[in-house]
């Protein structure tokens, strides 16, 4: 049996990573049975230091991009079989573009953006034991701002992170149009990389100025609304 190592449910989604959601919809669209083990401390047992991972007959496997090729590989699953040699480039250039861009928005809209922050200390540190609650959830935050400065994102203003985020918004809203996924009326993997982005956007039990961006495109929150009511 696959076992997909995960931090858990919060925000009212399966994971808060979209990476984690990523590998848990590609299961779920595959049909292939597995187990999904919950706990933070997951990130310890990790080969790269993060999650998600799957360990599938004694294999440990990191990464989402590379858990899904090693997937399709191993039980030879068809799922992007439809797909052109076109269609598979593009979704290769898009899912880095949602991987390395987009995720950067979201980790500046939930760690840094002052609205939200207070939400996410209390989800992830309340339970800290006294005196580390006290230091260690604004030392957390101080390397996640280092590392969005490093990246590039937090080099911007809160304004022109918006933009961005609005940008991949716009462009994945005039990519699906009025298909029922993003490459005709069957999923691919592609669809599990995208609603596993948007649903921590559109699908989360919490309000932003990010989370209030996504909703205004009917045709992503609708795209979110049908991988969930199909798969989850």
């Amino acid at each position: 049996m696959i076992k997909l190592y995960s931090f858990g449910s919060s925000f009212g989604v399966m994971d808060p990573s979209p990476f984690v959601v990523k590998v848990d919809t590609f299961l779920r669209m595959s049909g292939l049975p597995y187990d999904v083990i919950p706990d933070f401390h997951n990130i310890k047992k990790s080969p790269k230091g993060k999650l998600p991972f799957i360990e599938d007959d004694g294999n440990k496997i990191a990464d989402s991009s590379f858990i899904i090729d090693y997937l399709i590989k191993k039980y030879d699953l068809s799922l992007d079989a439809f797909l052109t040699t076109e269609q598979k480039a593009l979704s290769y250039l898009l899912t880095k573009s949602i991987d390395e861009n987009l995720y950067w928005c979201l980790v500046y809209s939930r760690w840094i953006a002052d609205d939200t922050w207070p939400l996410i200390s209390n989800t992830f540190f309340s339970k800290l034991p006294w005196p580390l609650k006290l230091f260690l959830p604004a030392l957390i935050r101080k390397g996640v701002k280092k590392n969005l400065h490093g990246q590039g994102i937090g080099r911007h203003s809160k304004s022109e992170i918006l933009e961005i985020t609005k940008q991949s918004f716009s462009a994945l809203s005039a990519m699906l149009a009025e298909q029922s996924y993003f490459f005709g009326d069957k999923p691919c993997s592609f669809d599990a990389t995208v609603y596993a982005s948007l649903c921590e956007f559109i699908s989360v039990d919490y309000d932003n100025d990010f989370n209030r961006l996504a909703k205004k495109y009917d045709n992503l929150v609708r795209f979110c609304q049908r991988i969930e009511h199909t798969y989850y």
